[in-house]
């Protein structure tokens, strides 16, 4: 009787899982079969195109019109157009070490170590500090360019950060706002919020590039690229109030009732009690926002700056290498790639961890 009411042993090995959810019944079986010589005849073609095929250095672009597989050798020709843009050949070591130094900011910053209000800001002020230094000169005799001639790589990671940096108080403290129990504060916030959230980015960032300084006097326009910054940030700002807005809603009101009870200041239960679990309940939506606005600093190029797609486009845009676009833009796709995997494989880790510390 008792060996009648034991659970059926189930096999959890590849194997076993294969078994279940692959070759189940006879369908099953013909439909994986079919599939899976299409996904490797498509492999198959993807590595004797990229690889095997592929001629990776060449005199000019004529003799890559008849290659059988990629050439490569258009990143070899035409690379530092692609990652560096418009900026001044000679400096090119400057973009190099200010684009590293902005990602070793990214990378330090995602070490808990640095998960505190004093290190965290100084850590991004130094990196932001060191980018600027070396990007536009004038000081420790290096020679001063102008942010028109800023482009590439550097001035995407760049306007990533920065609208990350600005857009996440801006956000926290428009989800606050939109909460207050102040009828004005609440209304004037909401609508807002909604105002930047129904008109498209390319009209914001239009906006901030073209029109205010028709509209402003010279002392108060600022740089351009300051302004596109700082329009994307508010952009960024009201998507990501919501996004904070509702892992507040989803804490368990009695939590704040009770320490409000308990004597606590507003901002003590802000930042002790709703923010932390606010972030842990919307972890998943923030990662995902993040990706959303590193993918759109490519809009920029309509308005005027050289970043990596818009340096991509020029790479194609001569005769002689212009039928490699293919090639140029797989190159960029595994740039933006490398980029958006490594904050999806960091957002998965902090959902890991958010978990253990919560169990």
């Amino acid at each position: 009787m008792e060996a009648a009411l034991r659970p059926p042993v189930v096999d959890t090995t590849a194997f076993g899982w294969a078994r279940r959810r692959l070759f189940a019944t006879p369908v099953d079986t013909i439909v994986t079969l079919c599939f899976g010589a299409v996904v490797v005849w498509v492999a198959l073609r993807i590595v004797d195109w990229t690889l095997i095929s592929a001629l990776w250095s060449l005199e000019d672009g004529q003799t890559c019109r008849d290659a059988a597989g990629a050439c490569w050798a258009v990143i070899e020709a035409r690379g530092r157009l692609i990652l560096f843009g418009l900026y001044p050949y000679e400096e090119h070591w400057r973009s190099t070490l200010a684009c590293l130094a902005i990602v070793a900011t990214m990378a330090l910053s995602c070490v808990p170590w640095f998960w505190s209000l004093k290190r965290l800001p100084a850590l991004w002020i130094g990196g932001f500090v060191t980018f600027v230094v070396l990007m536009h000169g004038g000081v420790f005799g290096l020679s001063v360019v102008t942010t028109e001639q800023w482009g590439g790589l550097s001035l995407t990671v760049f306007i990533f950060c920065s609208v990350a940096v600005i857009g996440m108080p801006m956000s926290i403290g428009l989800a606050l706002a939109r909460r207050s129990k102040l009828p004005v504060v609440r209304h004037v916030t909401s609508v807002f919020i909604d105002l930047f959230r129904s008109v498209p980015l390319l009209t914001i960032l239009f906006t901030a590039a073209v029109v205010i300084p028709l509209t402003v006097p010279d002392w108060a326009q600022g740089d351009k690229l300051g302004r596109v910054i700082f329009a994307f940030a508010i952009f960024f700002a009201c998507y990501q109030a919501e996004i904070i807005r509702s892992g507040m809603q989803a804490i368990p009101p009695g939590q704040e009732e009770a320490a409000a009870a308990l004597g606590m200041k507003y901002w003590s239960r802000v930042f002790d009690i709703l923010l932390p679990q606010a972030f842990r309940n919307s972890l998943p939506a923030t990662i995902n926002q993040f990706v959303i606005t590193f993918k759109e600093t490519s809009i920029v190029t309509i308005i005027g700056f050289f970043e990596i797609m818009a340096s991509a486009n020029a790479a194609v845009g001569t005769g002689e290498w212009g039928a490699q676009y293919v090639e140029v833009y797989f190159f960029v796709g595994a740039v933006y790639f490398l980029f958006v995997f490594g904050l999806s494989r960091y957002g998965a880790y902090l959902e890991k961890r958010a978990r253990l510390t919560h169990a």
